[in-house]
């Protein structure tokens, strides 16, 4: 085995890798409210999630062909780029997964990959296209995402208040059980169709750089696909309770009419970014959406102490990831 095709092989297995922690990551997101308003328990939440997960691999490629060719230059960068980038996003998942924040792993894996191109090329090696394409489609869904969430939140729950506004409470209770079961099912399919292509992109680009795939060939095999889509089904299955404590009861507290709001409007919300091909958070979508839902009880049901933490994580995500892969690729390249 020569050392490009070991360098491959390497980039592969960490993509997977960080594709696993992304699963065990933001399985809070597709099941923190499904537990905490007690319609499944965490077992079998855990089993829907991944399902759907996997069940997205019909989704398209859209967003993996924006990480593969459309955020940074191919022609400016090595496989050391992409191994670099690989390790700051896995060590940045790592971190935040150990301290509970709800963070996002996809501006991880973006913001490390770009952190390692920039040490090596410098600025001019970011794509910047016209929206939703490139960074501006990808940066502009740090506030796109979670506003949309929180509108979609907003307005589902104020029209499902309005439609069984003379239904007993209990009995709206009940309808809503089994809805949530269709709105998690939905935010785990969203969830895995955006998140998955991610690492397909990355791994796209590591077969690109080492002459094993054209950048202009829009096909891509399916055994990069159905492998990336196994490991995130893999790792939610694996489960991220430290999260779910954070997204399912600390921000607010929900009932199965809420949970289904949120997960409706999070899920709509990721769909429509994932048609655009822009690599979104879904943390920060569900995020927004339980934020809205909250809000419409009153402004106080939001602990909004928990909810600025953790915008202040969603700040720092980039640039620490980036921080972290550009160090990992200056050390690297005293050796290679």
């Amino acid at each position: 085995m020569n050392s490009t095709l070991a360098l491959v092989s390497i980039i592969i297995l960490l993509a997977l890798v960080f594709d696993y922690t992304n699963g065990f990551h933001d399985a809070a997101n597709s099941i923190a409210t499904v537990v905490s308003t007690r319609v499944l328990s965490p077992g079998k939440a855990v089993l829907l999630a991944a399902f759907f997960n996997f069940a997205a691999i019909f989704v398209g490629s859209s967003v993996a062909k924006t990480v593969y060719t459309g955020l940074v230059d191919l022609k400016q960068v090595t496989l050391w780029v992409v191994l670099a980038g690989l390790i700051g996003a896995i060590a940045w998942n790592l971190l935040t997964w150990y301290f509970g924040l709800p963070t996002s792993s996809s501006h991880a894996l973006v913001g490390a990959y770009a952190g390692a191109a920039v040490a090596k090329g410098g600025f001019s090696v970011l794509i910047w296209q016209h929206w939703p394409k490139g960074w501006a489609g990808t940066l502009s869904a740090i506030v796109m995402s979670p506003l949309f969430g929180l509108i979609l939140g907003i307005s589902l729950m104020v029209m499902v208040s309005w439609i069984f506004r003379s239904f007993a409470p209990s009995r709206v209770d009940r309808v809503f059980r089994w809805g949530q079961l269709f709105s998690a099912s939905l935010f785990s399919f969203s969830h895995g169709g955006n998140d998955a292509q991610k690492t397909i992109g990355i791994i796209m680009a590591a077969l690109a750089l080492a002459g094993k795939h054209d950048p202009a060939d829009p096909h891509i095999p399916f055994w990069v696909t159905a492998a990336a889509f196994t490991a995130i089904g893999m790792g939610t299955m694996s489960g991220g309770w430290r999260i779910v404590k954070t997204m399912g009861s600390k921000i607010t507290k929900l009932k199965p009419v809420g949970g289904f709001c949120a997960e409706t409007g999070g899920g709509l919300t990721i769909l429509l970014m994932t048609h655009l091909g822009i690599p979104v958070s879904t943390t920060h979508t569900i995020t927004g959406a339980i934020v809205g839902v909250g809000s419409t009880q009153r402004l106080s049901a939001v602990r909004w102490g928990v909810a600025g933490r953790i915008v202040w994580a969603w700040v720092i995500t980039i640039p620490a990831a980036a921080g972290i892969a550009a160090l990992t690729y200056g050390i690297m390249s005293i050796f290679h």
